[in-house]
């Protein structure tokens, strides 16, 4: 048995990061909480690009964008996408072991589906993700990426909430 303990399960933990900070609060909680410093885990950045929108001459607009429009807000979204994971490339330094290996992916879609691809397709033994904290009124309108994941993945979800700012937060029991 002591063997068995002493040897543990390699582990892909996928992440989704995106440019808010419920993202980098659940990084930084899955650095300290889920990552097992006497294993060879893998910690998998993921970010979902929004989906450039089509611009035809037929949307009613009028407006027709040039090539030279276009690629500039392809760079301005790739340019977004660097940001973010130089971001969460950071919070793995500072706060992580340095001997955990990262990856990163980075998809263009609806996070949703996106997460729940690519949660799928690298066989991911968890999925860490950041909650918005939305009400039920604004949960309606604008959907929950991570209600959505924790009914469509086929890995266990780990949703952390934002923490709350209050006097016990100080570490204090």
């Amino acid at each position: 048995m002591a063997e068995d303990d002493d040897v543990a399960k390699d582990r892909k933990i996928l992440v989704a990061v995106d440019e808010g900070e419920e993202s980098t609060n659940a990084l930084s909680w899955c650095l300290k909480n889920v990552i097992s410093h006497t294993s060879k885990d893998t910690l998998v950045l993921l970010y979902a690009k929004p989906p450039r929108a089509v611009y035809t001459s037929l949307d009613g607009t009028g407006y027709l964008f040039s090539s030279d429009i276009l690629a500039t807000m392809d760079k301005y979204s790739n340019d977004v996408a660097d940001c973010v994971i130089q971001k969460a490339k950071r919070v793995c330094r500072e706060q992580g072991d340095p001997e955990v290996k990262v990856e990163v992916i980075i998809e263009s879609g609806d996070p949703r589906d996106v997460i729940c691809q690519v949660a799928d397709k690298i066989n991911a033994d968890v999925l860490v993700m950041g909650s918005h904290g939305y009400g039920l009124i604004k949960r309606a309108f604008l959907g929950s990426v991570s209600n959505h994941c924790a009914q469509n993945v086929k890995c266990p979800v780990l949703i952390v909430k934002k923490p709350t700012c209050s006097s016990s937060a100080s570490g204090t029991k």
